[in-house]
């Protein structure tokens, strides 16, 4: 479809794409491989994923000496985090960073008797926790919930997200006139949220017989769903860039180089699929 657009609109230029699709084919290559073989290559190259997007995340920052002590405590948690999806101790995963690292968290800054920014800065290093360590990390216990199907669902996941972000991508650069919300993700319009929601809703119509256990009404909204999410984590994330990054780039150099830009979506299509799942279905 890129060719396509590339030999309809030749005048248009698609600087964000290459990269961000070379991002996602090297996932779905990592959770391709991991269907056919061990699925400890999908939870390590994850773990990896993880700190790579929250590193990426804690250097938007403007941070001091103390902050800078607190991110080692924080990427400890990524280690154990995916420990408890290893073990397959549901209880502790949901409830680790959410409960026990965030009540920890302010201690550090209590003891070091530093009071200035301490709102900021721990409120803005939870969401990077929530978002690049807590989102992302359920697409690793996919399979550890479900072994039969846990890889096909991941895949499934990965693909719808990858389309979705495509086509809004793709029209609202293309065609698109009315933005959806110009002051988080000036690139997303009206047009572009519509289409993607049709393209991915089909593709999930034909994917779902073959890559998931579920039901045709379930496989139809499963297409909303993700596109949906998808792009409320896109905004999601745009929005804490730009208020991260206030005043220090220009925003067009900052979402050039963001390799979070390339992952924004799925922080919220993982987990909410994942739970949704899980909710009706018993396989999960």
């Amino acid at each position: 479809m890129f060719f396509l657009m590339k030999r309809l609109y030749p005048q248009k230029q698609f600087p964000e794409l290459v990269p961000r699709l070379k991002t996602w084919w090297g996932m779905f290559i990592i959770f391709s491989i991991a269907v056919f073989f061990d699925p400890i290559v999908s939870l390590i190259s994850l773990a990896v994923l993880c700190f790579f997007s929250l590193k990426e995340f804690f250097s938007m920052m403007k941070t001091r000496k103390i902050d800078r002590q607190l991110f080692l405590w924080v990427y400890l948690s990524i280690p154990i985090q995916f420990y408890w999806i290893y073990t397959d101790w549901y209880g502790m995963f949901i409830i680790f960073i959410p409960i026990y690292v965030f009540l920890f968290m302010p201690l550090p800054r209590i003891f070091s008797k530093s009071t200035i920014g301490f709102l900021r800065s721990l409120g803005s290093i939870q969401w990077g926790l929530m978002l690049m360590v807590f989102g992302l990390s359920h697409l690793a216990y996919y399979q550890v919930a479900s072994p039969e199907y846990g890889a096909n669902l991941v895949l499934f996941l990965v693909l719808l997200t990858q389309v979705s972000d495509l086509i809004q991508y793709l029209v609202s650069k293309t065609f698109g006139k009315r933005k959806v919300i110009p002051t988080s993700n000036p690139l997303i319009t009206w047009e572009g949220l519509f289409l993607s929601v049709i393209a991915t809703t089909t593709i999930a119509y034909f994917l779902y017989p073959y890559l998931t256990p579920l039901t045709l009404t379930f496989g139809l909204i499963s297409g909303v769903l993700i596109s949906v999410t998808g792009f409320f984590g896109s905004l999601t994330v745009s929005v804490l860039k730009r208020d991260l990054l206030i005043g220090e780039r220009p925003a067009a150099e900052i979402k050039s180089e963001s390799y979070l830009s390339r992952i924004d979506s799925l922080t919220y299509t993982a987990p909410i699929f994942f739970h949704t799942i899980r909710y009706f279905f018993d396989f999960m």
